[in-house]
């Protein structure tokens, strides 16, 4: 108030201009915790522009890389149409400096496994990555460490045999249909997913097995596709019938909960779409009634 006693026009602070901005900001949805938070909490993905709570985003990231992911990181959003992958920018930003090492290195050792002109040294004191000599017939070739200097077979890993055949007990990779086998037979307890090709250990459990990387679901022995297998038919038949790893009791248990689930569903269906159709002229006059009364309803008169 002034000398004369009037009030005087209250002037806005810098303060509370900018607790006016943030009261008016939008509030945006994660969608891994379904919760809202302003923007300034949010992160963009550079390569496919999905945005989730930083929080959210950075647990996501961390549990990947503590599962042994050495792939690239995908979005988290499961039906992510541009299925990007997180940049190793994004990830530095959000993990901890021992975290993204780790990840850095799992990502190299997942590219030399895949590379076939790299390999590791076998010497377990070594672990030098070697540079293999291309074969235009795909037989072994002698490989040369540039640290220990032993010369060893780049199929088997073994002391270089010369002409001989690599032993059948070693771990030779074998193509598939699908994929690579880790070892000579189809109880080998490492193997790449058929579509992402990141490396899998089993240590126990069924033979259905779902990739974490790109959630593909895929058998175990023989890397068959089985995501479209609701009833798990490929274990009745062919090289890997009865070797799910459950009972068989287990195992037709399952299918009538599949069965009971789909018949529910059609029930549904079938009492509802007659309801629908009795209902579906009442709803049309009631539509119709609401647009005949929004057209009769008068203007108001311009001044």
């Amino acid at each position: 108030m002034d000398s004369a006693g009037k009030a005087c026009p209250h002037t806005m602070t810098a303060d509370e201009s900018e607790a006016g901005e943030l009261a008016l900001e939008p509030l945006l949805t994660c969608k891994l915790c379904l919760c809202e938070y302003s923007l300034d909490k949010m992160t963009t993905l550079q390569e496919c522009s999905c945005i989730f709570c930083t929080a959210c985003l950075k647990q996501y990231m961390e549990l990947a890389i503590q599962e042994g992911c050495g792939s690239p990181i995908t979005c988290p959003d499961m039906v992510c149409l541009n299925h990007g992958t997180l940049q190793e920018a994004e990830i530095a930003c959000l993990v901890p400096v021992d975290q993204f090492e780790l990840y850095k290195r799992l990502k190299f050792e997942r590219e030399v496994h895949l590379d076939p002109q790299r390999t590791w040294c076998p010497t377990a004191d070594c672990q030098t990555v070697c540079q293999v000599a291309p074969s235009e017939s795909g037989a072994p070739v002698p490989v040369e460490c540039p640290a220990c200097h032993l010369t060893f077979c780049s199929s088997c890993k073994e002391p270089w045999h010369g002409q001989h055949l690599c032993q059948e007990s070693q771990n030779t990779p074998l193509p598939t249909e699908q994929g690579f086998l880790i070892g000579a037979e189809t109880e080998a307890p490492i193997k790449q997913c058929p579509v992402c090709r990141i490396y899998i250990e089993r240590n126990e459990g069924c033979a259905q097995m779902m990739c974490k990387n790109c959630k593909h679901t895929f058998c175990w022995y023989c890397l068959q596709n089985l995501d479209n297998d609701i009833f798990l038919r490929h274990y009745d038949r062919g090289p890997c019938r009865n070797k799910l790893g459950h009972s068989r009791a287990s195992v037709m248990w399952n299918r009538t909960q599949v069965v009971g689930i789909l018949v529910g569903l059609g029930i549904i269906a079938l009492v509802t779409s007659p309801l629908l159709l009795v209902a579906s002229p009442c709803i049309i006059c009631c539509i119709c009634k609401s647009c005949r009364s929004k057209k009769k309803k008068p203007s108001l008169p311009t001044t």
